[in-house]
């Protein structure tokens, strides 16, 4: 809290003052053992359920112990930290304290090499950040495959803020393979295509992916050739959605359309802001517009507080099924407010 410049002979020298006793984290014999039971417990229940269901990735921990606010993910045989970022009331120090001190843990508690873990700091992203590529050395990228209910994808852990893979939408995926033989669809906002290959391994006679990163369509193109899934019928759209769903042909229908916006967007490549609160009965409507008679709409985000305009969709003709609480996979239930999900279809 204070400073003092000076001369150490002829090497110009600060001395700081810091006042540590605020943010001085001691961590107790109990809290460890705590942590590491907590970590055991989970590890153990949750690795057999996902031995099970066929899955390589799987959330382990999720700020079970609120002092802990981080994420713990499971890729094959790498972990992921990611620190959600403190309330402004805990100090820094304190936050990183408990950080290292839940590394150190995860490290000693947990059947995975240390060279393994890779720690992420999540703070609030704006518009398209969470997408961009950090700056890393090619070398230093990790990248491998995962296996979800059958499907190969690929995962990069390092390059970006997320790795590829939205493990909350297993559920959601899963339901595109269970649903969508011989039926056309849409997948807007479509990320790295992870829906998509689902919904082709399911048998769907098409499947459209439209979204405005080219990185992530080649990503995509990627996950499609990993699992053997190649044809004319499968096509990759770089686009902003709302314009491409405006440009096409009224003879161009889909049977099933996945929509998974960002919460909000300013990317420079979009005319506008996307603010899904604001506009998701537009962006439904729009999306409307391209379905088949008795197909539906399959309308997912991640905003915390989001509400559906229910009323305002019934008055536009469309009936509103209400499907998050199905939707949250085992390994998220402790977030049951990760995603929201809805079934939507268009009345005649």
């Amino acid at each position: 809290h204070k400073k003092y410049a000076f001369m150490n002979g002829p090497i110009a020298t600060t001395l700081a003052l810091f006042d540590l006793t605020k943010e001085q984290v001691e961590f107790t014999e109990s809290q460890s053992e705590d942590l590491s039971n907590r970590l055991k417990k989970n590890y153990s229940k949750l690795s057999r359920w996902a031995r099970k269901e066929g899955l390589e990735a799987w959330r382990v921990y999720d700020a079970d112990l609120p002092e802990y606010n981080a994420a713990i993910d499971i890729y094959g045989d790498h972990l992921v930290i990611q620190e959600y970022a403190p309330p402004k009331t805990i100090p820094d120090g304190v936050a990183t304290d408990r950080l290292w001190h839940l590394v150190e843990m995860v490290a000693e508690t947990l059947p995975f090499d240390s060279s393994h873990i890779v720690l992420k700091v999540r703070k609030r992203q704006k518009g398209q950040e969470q997408y961009e590529r950090r700056n890393r050395q090619k070398q230093d990228s990790v990248i491998f495959n995962v296996q979800e209910y059958g499907a190969e994808f690929e995962v990069n852990l390092t390059d970006y803020l997320d790795t590829g893979l939205f493990l909350d939408h297993r559920l959601v995926r899963k339901e595109l393979f269970d649903k969508c033989e011989d039926l056309d669809v849409l997948n807007l906002f479509s990320y790295t295509c992870t829906a998509s290959v689902q919904a082709a391994l399911g048998g769907a006679h098409s499947v459209t992916s439209v979204d405005m990163s080219k990185t992530y369509l080649a990503w995509g193109e990627r996950n499609f050739h990993l699992n053997g899934l190649r044809g004319r019928q499968y096509e990759f759209i770089q686009a902003d959605c709302f314009i491409w769903m405006r440009d096409q042909r009224d003879d161009r229908r889909y049977d099933v359309i996945f929509i998974d916006p960002p919460t909000f967007s300013n990317s420079k490549r979009m005319t506008g802001t996307l603010d899904i609160q604001r506009d998701h009965v537009g962006l439904i409507k729009t999306a409307g517009r391209l379905l088949n008679e008795g197909g539906v709409i399959l309308f997912s985000n991640n905003r915390k507080k989001f509400k559906i305009d229910e009323a305002g969709l019934e008055k536009a003709g469309y009936s509103v099924n209400n499907q998050t609480e199905a939707s949250i996979p085992e390994d998220f239930k402790r977030h049951k407010g990760i995603h929201h999900y809805f079934i939507i279809s268009k009345e005649y």
